[in-house]
């Protein structure tokens, strides 16, 4: 699917001021120091192209939930401070996104300058959908270029409402992202494999549903895994599971039957799992082989393996994939072409005190080595997801990915087949 929406290189932008929806929504540390600078990077080929425009720029952003209120916790001044190292020039600061000196700061940017608004949602109007505050803004500008992935799955002025007064255009990132995920789900090369994680199903029922249309093989893990395990009748102990969502759970597993049943299509559980009573650095850890039964046999072999090898006790908590159901979603992922990834296989906050890799995080670890290519294959890659993003982002190894989206929630509604509102308000390329 080609990207349907007129971007910033279908219109002429020669010399004009044009304000730009980043998304600087960055991970910071108490000391008010940007922690990962990705979503940064990922605005730089939007900027540097309205620089070639001889644009005057005007940038506006998020940070964090202020709530409508001015708190320099959120502020973006770090980011302006970021951008002009990354740049190697300087980006001005105006310390309000609205107002009298904010203006006079727009009024005197030559051609290309760049300016980066303070934090938008410290105005109030931004998440109340304002119109005066959406005019104020739109008149900041000949043109509103829309980058901020992130964000585009919500309503809000810098997201839908600002292109209604001023021509609305795409940047390169938003152009990117859309065409790139909506490519792997109507038109993927295949075999397409999915790997969804998470907590609950509920979040992600549009999604799975989707998947299970279009997908070749499902992999499930994560504490949804445990929902779905409940599905078919496997004890959890205390792990982290919706029985409420146990029917929902149900509906999916009757659906990829009836499709596995008509064509090759796979929809994976866990078949084992690694258990512990607490979930902290130092707790002991143990192989629970639910299904499998092979880790317990050779694990006690010429004995027969006690019935507690196979089963969750109640006061036990699956916590990560088991190495053999690590295996073979690695082995999956060995015959795929496409992968997408959506959550973590296990609780990979969890610091480890024998190394980098915690005690719950290698089914995590070997997905993300699958998927590099270290077995072998390495297929095209596509992240989305929060989570799983900045799981990738603090080993730095965001660039070995084909696609990592910049935003969790907006690339799942894109995924699930839903209208984005930010893109919808752009200009239509016919």
């Amino acid at each position: 699917m080609s990207f349907t929406k007129k971007t910033i290189k279908d219109i002429d932008l020669q010399g004009k001021r044009v304000l730009v929806r980043v998304d600087y929504n960055v991970p910071m540390n108490d000391s008010g120091e940007i922690t990962d600078d990705y979503r940064i990077k990922k605005s730089l080929p939007t900027i540097e192209y309205l620089l070639s425009q001889n644009c005057k720029i005007v940038l506006c952003s998020h940070l964090g939930r202020p709530e409508g209120k001015r708190d320099l916790r959120f502020s973006l001044k770090a980011c302006a401070e970021r951008l002009s190292t990354l740049l190697d020039r300087q980006v001005g600061f105006a310390e309000d996104c609205v107002g009298d000196e904010t203006r006079a700061k727009v009024d005197s940017l030559q051609p290309g300058d760049i300016l980066m608004l303070e934090n938008i949602r410290f105005n109030p109007g931004e998440e109340s959908n304002d119109e005066g505050f959406a005019k104020e803004l739109a008149s900041y500008a000949d043109v509103f270029v829309q980058d901020a992935f992130g964000v585009v799955h919500h309503g809000a002025v810098s997201v839908s409402e600002i292109p209604k007064h001023i021509p609305g255009v795409a940047g390169l990132l938003v152009e990117a992202e859309v065409d790139t995920i909506s490519s792997v789900m109507e038109n993927p090369k295949r075999p397409l494999m999915a790997v969804i994680g998470g907590s609950k199903i509920a979040d992600k029922i549009d999604i799975l549903n989707r998947l299970v249309d279009v997908a070749d093989f499902i992999a499930v893990g994560g504490a949804m895994a445990n929902t779905f395990l409940l599905a078919e009748g496997i004890s959890v102990g205390k792990s982290k599971a919706d029985h409420d969502e146990v029917p929902l759970a149900k509906e999916i597993l009757v659906k990829a039957k009836e499709k596995s049943q008509k064509e090759h299509f796979i929809f994976y559980l866990p078949q084992d799992g690694v258990v512990a009573k607490s979930v902290d650095s130092n707790t002991q850890t143990r192989i629970v082989d639910w299904d499998a039964h092979v880790i317990a046999a050779i694990e006690d072999y010429p004995k027969q393996p006690s019935a507690e090898t196979g089963q969750v006790l109640e006061d036990e908590m699956i916590l990560d994939v088991g190495p053999f159901s690590g295996a073979f979603i690695a082995g999956g992922i060995q015959l795929a072409n496409t992968v997408i990834w959506n959550g973590a296989l296990g609780v990979t906050e969890v610091a480890g005190v024998q190394g980098p890799t915690g005690p719950f995080a290698h089914g995590t670890e070997t997905l993300v080595e699958a998927m590099l290519g270290q077995f072998g294959h390495k297929p095209f890659t596509v992240l989305g997801g929060g989570d799983t993003v900045g799981y990738v982002e603090e080993r730095k190894l965001s660039e070995h990915f084909n696609h990592v989206s910049t935003g969790g929630g907006a690339s799942m509604e894109l995924m699930s087949g839903k209208k984005l509102p930010g893109v919808e308000a752009l200009q239509d390329k016919e």
